[in-house]
């Protein structure tokens, strides 16, 4: 069916849509500008159901956040703290991978782990949280610390990225996660994270990791200073650097919450915005393979309509996500591997459990993932 193209300023994209031709940063702006929503979507959703069909992929997937201190004082961020906080918090080593396999009856594929950056722990002291999660759960991928982390470790114990990073790999990295780019440009960065590296720098990361082997995801921060420049300038440059390494597995459009931050003052994301943000990141990132709409920020509720928007995952059970609840999320920190199947069937899409990989996991219904054994789960290569 033929979409209705009210802004005519659109009528020459999807052309190029419909004709497979990769759009230019000129065309992004217009796409973030343009007020017809319904025909963005379109052209996103034309996107998506050629590459995914009716497919929308999760996974079962358990959040692990080590320590909450950290050196940095983003404007940005509600979750770090100094170390003489009194609510600030760092686990053992012990208590690490006690928390991995508590509390949760499912049979988890992965666990997704990041934190603040701890003035006193040592590369060594993460490498070896890394080898006890894997003696302990070696059937669970490991998708570990971001491009920013990894430039911090460097910068504390005197290596190169990619020293650092065949390190993580000996321990037991499998790949790693997106964060902590937020936005490329150098002038709100400025404002906003001038404590954290620039984006060349976890450009730079990310083509280091990609160079080893490491697959990782990408994201960008949005719905605070930055401009509609910004936001396509962000865009192109993941696309350039998936041309080099072919790296990036998943783009995760991340709305910023600023409560509990230096910028609560800003207003929250709408819908909207969530919707024109998941779709231009479809229409622009054309060898990225899969888009996630991130339930934890952007709810539930609009990341079923978001597969409609050029989304085809919505991400998984997470279990116990505090970053962006420290920010105001109001979402619940889990959902069950069946809440996720009915989301995405009421949603009107065929649901596909991955690994980090997407690779298919199949589960054995005589043995059910509510037994939490690890003979209950079969990954199919």
């Amino acid at each position: 069916m033929q979409a209705v193209i009210d802004d005519i300023r659109l009528r020459p994209i999807l052309a190029k849509v419909l004709g497979g031709e990769r759009l230019s940063y000129e065309d992004g702006v217009t796409l973030y500008r343009s007020p017809d929503l319904l025909a963005v979507g379109y052209m996103a959703n034309l996107v998506r159901e050629r590459l995914h069909g009716n497919t929308t992929y999760f996974n079962v997937n358990r959040h692990i956040n080590p320590t909450d201190v950290c050196v940095a004082s983003c404007r940005l961020c509600a979750f770090g703290k100094k170390a003489k906080d009194p609510n600030a918090y760092t686990m053992s080593l012990e208590e690490v991978w006690h928390r991995a396999g508590l509390g949760w009856s499912e049979t988890i594929t992965e666990f997704h782990i990041v934190g603040g950056l701890h003035p006193t722990l040592t590369l060594e002291w993460y490498c070896q949280m890394i080898a006890g999660l894997k003696q302990r759960f070696p059937q669970v991928h490991i998708k570990a610390f971001t491009m920013v982390e990894i430039s911090y470790f460097a910068q504390r114990e005197k290596l190169s990225y990619r020293q650092v990073l065949e390190r993580l790999i000996a321990a037991g990295t499998d790949s790693m996660p997106g964060g902590g780019a937020e936005i490329f440009s150098e002038r709100v960065r400025r404002i906003i994270c001038d404590h954290k590296i620039d984006g060349n720098e976890w450009l730079e990361v990310a083509r280091v990791a990609h160079q080893l082997g490491l697959k990782s995801n990408c994201t960008m921060l949005y719905g605070h200073l930055e401009t509609e420049e910004d936001r396509v300038d962000h865009l192109v440059k993941l696309r350039a650097l998936q041309d080099e390494t072919g790296g990036f597995v998943t783009y995760i459009p991340l709305a910023f919450h600023p409560e509990n931050t230096a910028l609560h003052h800003i207003p929250v994301t709408t819908g909207f915005q969530d919707l024109k943000n998941v779709a231009v990141a479809r229409l622009m990132l054309d060898n990225i393979p899969h888009i996630k709409a991130y339930w934890v920020m952007m709810t539930p509720r609009v990341a079923q309509v978001a597969q409609r928007f050029g989304a085809n995952d919505i991400d998984g059970t997470v279990v116990e996500e505090r970053i962006y609840h420290d920010a105001g999320a109001t979402t619940s920190q889990s959902l069950r591997r069946q809440d996720l199947l009915r989301l995405i069937q009421q949603a009107g899409r065929e649901p596909f459990e991955r690994d980090t990989l997407y690779r298919r996991v199949e589960r054995n219904e005589g043995d059910p993932a509510s037994k939490g054994t690890e003979t209950s789960l079969t990954v199919l290569t």
